[in-house]
C-alpha cells in the first residue's frame, strides 16, 4: 500500500521525501522539479522489535515500512491539463492515501506560487482540482449508466440515481470520503477525494508557526483528517549528519520524535494497518497488514508457499511477553494459542506459521 505526497509546487514535498528516505531527489527552487514519481520505503519505528530480538537473540532485525510516493506539484487548473496536468492526477489515483504537504513557512528565497502564505487556500486549490477530476469521471460514468438504463433494468436505473447523487455532492464541494457511496462504486472508481488524507504542515523555526498551523488544524478536525507539523528543512539537515550525531541534534532542536517516525506512524494510522511479528534466532521482523486480515492472508504476506500450505498459526500477544517477562513464561501460562485460517490477526500478535510444502 502506498501514500502519495502531494501539494502545490515549492511547498517542501521533495525536501520532505529527502528527509524521510535519504533518496537525494531533486529539490531545487523552481516548480515541477519532480517529473516522475519517486518511491521510498520509510521504516516504521517500533520498540517492540528490539525487545523480541533480545528475547530470541536474533541475528537480524527488520522493521516494517510505509511506502511513500513523491508526486509532482499540482497547480490550479491541473484537472484541465494545466501545469503537468492529468498525468499526475493519475499518479494520485494509483495510491491508497494522500499526504498533503502545506507550506506554513516564510522564506523569500523560496518562490511561493500563491504569492501569499495561506494554508487554507492551498488546501482548497488541491481539493478543488481533485474534485473536478472526480466530477469529470463521475459524469462520464453517468452517461454510460443512462445508456444502459434505457433497457429498463432496475439495477441500471438505481446506478443512475446513485451517480447523480454523487455528482451533486461533488458540485456542492463535498469530497467522496464524506459521501455515502456504495462500496462497489468506491472500489470501481477510486475517486481521488475518497482517499484518506493526512495534512503535513511544513513549518519553519519561527515563533508564529503554531498560529499559522492553527486554521489547518481546525480544518483537519472538521474533515476527520490527520495532521502533523514538522520542519522539512531541519529534518533534511539532520539527515546529512553522521548517524551518531543525529540524536544530539534532535535534542538541541527540541525535536522529541523525528519527522520520519511521526510521519510513518501517521501513515500507518491513515492506511488502517496493524502490525504483527515473526521472531526467532535468525530474524525478528515486523509486518504490516490491513486491519481485519486473516491468518492465512497474513501468512501470504511472508510467502505465497506459506499461505498455500497453511496449517495453523501459533500465536501469542506481545503484551503477554512484556507482562510475564519471557517466552518461556508465556508458554508456561498457556498464552500461546493455535489459530486457524480465519483468525483475524491483531496488532501486536507474534506468530509462528506452520505449513506443509
Amino acid at each position: 500500500m502506498e501514500i502519495g505526497i502531494v501539494g502545490l509546487p515549492n511547498v517542501g514535498k521533495s525536501s520532505l521525501f529527502n528527509a524521510l528516505t535519504g533518496a537525494g531527489i531533486a529539490a531545487e527552487n523552481f516548480p515541477f522539479t519532480t517529473i516522475e514519481p519517486n518511491v521510498g520505503v520509510v521504516p516504521l519505528p517500533d520498540e517492540r522489535l528490539s525487545r523480541l530480538a533480545e528475547e530470541f537473540n536474533s541475528a537480524k532485525i527488520t522493521p516494517a515500512g510505509i511506502r511513500f510516493v513523491d508526486i509532482a506539484g499540482l497547480v490550479k487548473g491541473a484537472s484541465q491539463g494545466e501545469g503537468l496536468g492529468n498525468k499526475f492526477l493519475g499518479n494520485i489515483r494509483a495510491v491508497d492515501a494522500i499526504c498533503h504537504v502545506i507550506r506554513c513557512f516564510h522564506d523569500d528565497d523560496v518562490v511561493n506560487v500563491m504569492g501569499d502564505l495561506d494554508p487554507i487556500q492551498a488546501c482548497d486549490i488541491i481539493e478543488t482540482e481533485l474534485l473536478l477530476s472526480d466530477l469529470q469521471q463521475a459524469e462520464n460514468a453517468l452517461g454510460r449508466y443512462q445508456k444502459a438504463a434505457k433497457s429498463g433494468k432496475k439495477e441500471d436505473k438505481d446506478k443512475v440515481a446513485v451517480m447523480q447523487a454523487i455528482i451533486q455532492g461533488f458540485n456542492d464541494g463535498k469530497p467522496a470520503r464524506l459521501q455515502d457511496i456504495p462500496a462497489e462504486m468506491k472500489k470501481e472508481f477510486q475517486f481521488l477525494t475518497g482517499k484518506p488524507i493526512l495534512y503535513v504542515a511544513n513549518t519553519d523555526e519561527g515563533d508564529d508557526a503554531a498560529e499559522i498551523v492553527k486554521p489547518l488544524a481546525e480544518r483537519a478536525k472538521q474533515e476527520g483528517a490527520g495532521l502533523i507539523s514538522l520542519c522539512t528543512k531541519i529534518e533534511a539537515e539532520i539527515l546529512e549528519l553522521p548517524e551518531e550525531e543525529r540524536t544530539s541534534y534532535y535534542e538541541e532542536a527540541g525535536i522529541t520524535t523525528p519527522g520520519l517516525g511521526r510521519l510513518a506512524k501517521a501513515g500507518r494510522e491513515l492506511l488502517n494497518l496493524v502490525c504483527f511479528f515473526t521472531a526467532g534466532d535468525t530474524e525478528t521482523r515486523a509486518w504490516l497488514i490491513p486491519k481485519g486480515t486473516t491468518a492465512v492472508k497474513a501468512a501470504g504476506k511472508i510467502h505465497t508457499d506459506i499461505e498455500r500450505g497453511f496449517i495453523r498459526a501459533e500465536t501469542y500477544r506481545y503484551k503477554d511477553l512484556e507482562e510475564l517477562g519471557s517466552y518461556a513464561q508465556v508458554q508456561a501460562k498457556n498464552k500461546v494459542t493455535l489459530e486457524g485460517k480465519d483468525y483475524p490477526v491483531q496488532d501486536g500478535d507474534v506468530i509462528y506459521f506452520r505449513f506443509s510444502v
